[in-house]
């Protein structure tokens, strides 16, 4: 990776890195509210990835084909065990998805053998497959590591850590949800977090769908805001009435900006 490559990813990626530890401390500067908003409504939820673990299940489907193993070679990982980039020889496996967009799956060889490796690999794939082609878009590789730390997404990235995995999103069944957070960072955020119609629809709406939203309104408001929208629009019959008044009554005018963005739903619509 070069000099300038890897400048660049770092500079796109720690705002998204902090945003998991700073919460309380590091607001965004575009948080002071402003609009003609008389009063501000309270967010219904502290963060959206916990509204339901059936928005996404394992039973739904997947545009994962394949995958191949192309041998270890230098790359530059982050790993927010020590909170910074790592050059290591990571377990290549190529993912091929049936949309045509292939991902590099990179597997920290701290898991031992290719085998290992490639357990790893063949765990996530597929669950990165039931992401949306407009989710996966940009989504050029796939960092795993051990560790108990949160998941990331960014850099045309998606971070994983398997141990805080397996002890949080898989124990509450949401590592499906989580995967449409991360990649709504990494496929979403550039077009449209500073969009002015976006900025409008938030204002207009008086409020976020979360406290993390409001707290981080330019960093988080997207993906927090989309798996809500995600679940209205497309998973309305998992989720209870209550629960879709709750985020229609929350962020109607987003929910009318991203009815307009023409996004690529496959594969749950052709």
């Amino acid at each position: 990776m070069s000099l300038v490559k890897t400048i660049k990813i770092f500079l796109c990626f720690l705002p998204i890195v902090l945003s998991f530890n700073n919460c309380a401390n590091n607001q965004d500067k575009s948080s002071s509210k402003k609009s003609n908003c008389d009063e501000y409504s309270t967010p219904p939820f502290s963060g959206t990835i916990f509204i339901d673990p059936d928005i996404i299940t394992p039973e739904d489907p997947t545009t994962f084909v394949s995958l191949s193993y192309n041998g270890q070679a230098p790359r530059t990982m982050y790993d927010r065990r020590v909170a910074d980039w790592i050059m290591i020889n990571p377990h290549l496996f190529p993912a091929l998805f049936e949309d045509g967009i292939t991902i590099e799956i990179q597997v920290n060889p701290e898991f031992g053998s290719i085998d290992d490796a490639k357990v790893q690999a063949e765990k996530f794939a597929p669950i990165i497959g039931q992401l949306t082609t407009e989710l996966r878009k940009d989504v050029e590789t796939v960092w795993i590591h051990k560790g108990v730390q949160p998941f990331g997404g960014g850099n045309n990235n998606l971070l994983i850590h398997t141990d805080y995995s397996a002890l949080n999103y898989e124990d509450q069944g949401i590592l499906e949800e989580t995967l449409v957070h991360e990649a709504s960072h990494t496929s979403l955020d550039e077009y449209h977090a500073a969009n002015g119609d976006w900025i409008k629809a938030q204002e207009e709406d008086c409020g976020f769908i979360s406290d993390y939203a409001e707290e981080h309104p330019t960093r988080e408001d997207i993906s927090e805001s989309y798996l809500p929208y995600f679940a209205v629009r497309y998973r309305s019959d998992r989720i209870s009435v209550e629960l879709k008044e709750k985020i229609e009554s929350a962020i109607p005018n987003r929910i009318k900006y991203f009815d307009g963005q023409g996004f690529n739903m496959y594969p749950l619509t052709e």
